[in-house]
């Protein structure tokens, strides 16, 4: 299998810190869902910049690979990613969250040029990451479904009637990755209602689960080329990460799932993320 060189690993975690400082300062002002948006940014960067097919240029290309962001409420690192991957101008960025713009807290696919399906309400992304999957498989199509799902999504209990079906039809061109931060907006998961142990719940479903570092980009990469390779049944990758990754301030605090922040913690992001302050 195929694995990242030292200077690809160096690239993408140059594009994450880049990301990341957008997705902080395009939230500054109006405010919103820091935490997540942070604790997903190297997955996302992952995919994008070394694992999925697609093309910029024609967004709805038949035979490119699809996304789904189940954690919909985490759409700013979604609308950074795709900018930063030549879907659009980053200077449109400036409108998220405005009335009527096509950048909103949660993703448009009429509106947001790369998104693959509109979501927001927790626990459908995986039930469409399925249909999705199965039909590319009655189309003939080679293209891989990637739905990246927080731990709010396995509270649902849709997510698993899904994971359910997957495993039923033997979905291997599907890949589902866990953003498992285990912060909600009620704090942690395991006291407000227990996930793990998670791998063991999916494996149950009759799914390939690994565990992993998602802030790791090598582990995730490799990670997601295993799944690849695994013929017959559905992967989920369970992305180990920290809520607000990046920012000192945000890092495992559940105040920072959504708020708004002062000039000086805006300035701190800045400078930490290597960018430039007021």
């Amino acid at each position: 299998m195929k694995s990242l060189s030292n200077s690809e690993s160096e690239r993408l975690a140059s594009t994450a810190r880049e990301v990341r400082r957008k997705v902080v300062e395009t939230l500054a002002l109006g405010g919103g869902h820091f935490g997540g948006s942070l604790s997903v940014t190297d997955i996302l960067v992952t995919l994008y910049g070394a694992v999925m097919h697609f093309d910029p240029a024609r967004s709805t290309w038949a035979d490119r690979d699809r996304l789904i962001l189940g954690k919909g409420h985490s759409a700013v690192a979604l609308c950074a990613v795709l900018s930063q991957f030549g879907f659009f101008d980053s200077q449109l960025l400036a409108d998220f969250g405005k009335l009527d713009a096509n950048f909103g807290m949660h993703p448009d696919m009429h509106k947001l040029p790369g998104c693959d399906m509109s979501t927001g309400s927790i626990g459908h992304g995986l039930a469409v990451g399925v249909g999705m999957a199965l039909a590319g498989r009655a189309d003939g199509k080679d293209y891989r479904v990637y739905v990246v799902i927080g731990d709010g999504d396995c509270y649902e209990g849709s997510t698993w009637e899904a994971a359910m079906a997957a495993s039923h039809y033997k979905v291997d061109n599907l890949t589902v990755i866990v953003d498992r931060n285990r912060l909600s907006i009620d704090g942690d998961t395991e006291q407000v209602m227990a996930l793990e142990p998670m791998d063991e719940r999916w494996r149950s479903f009759g799914w390939q689960a690994l565990v992993i570092d998602g802030h790791d980009i090598r582990q995730i990469y490799e990670a997601v080329e295993v799944a690849r390779n695994s013929p017959g049944r559905p992967t989920v990758l369970i992305a180990q990460t920290v809520k607000g990754k990046g920012v000192s301030f945000m890092e495992g605090k559940r105040e920072y799932h959504s708020a708004v922040l002062s000039a000086e913690q805006l300035d701190i992001a800045r400078t930490e993320l290597g960018g430039t302050t007021r």
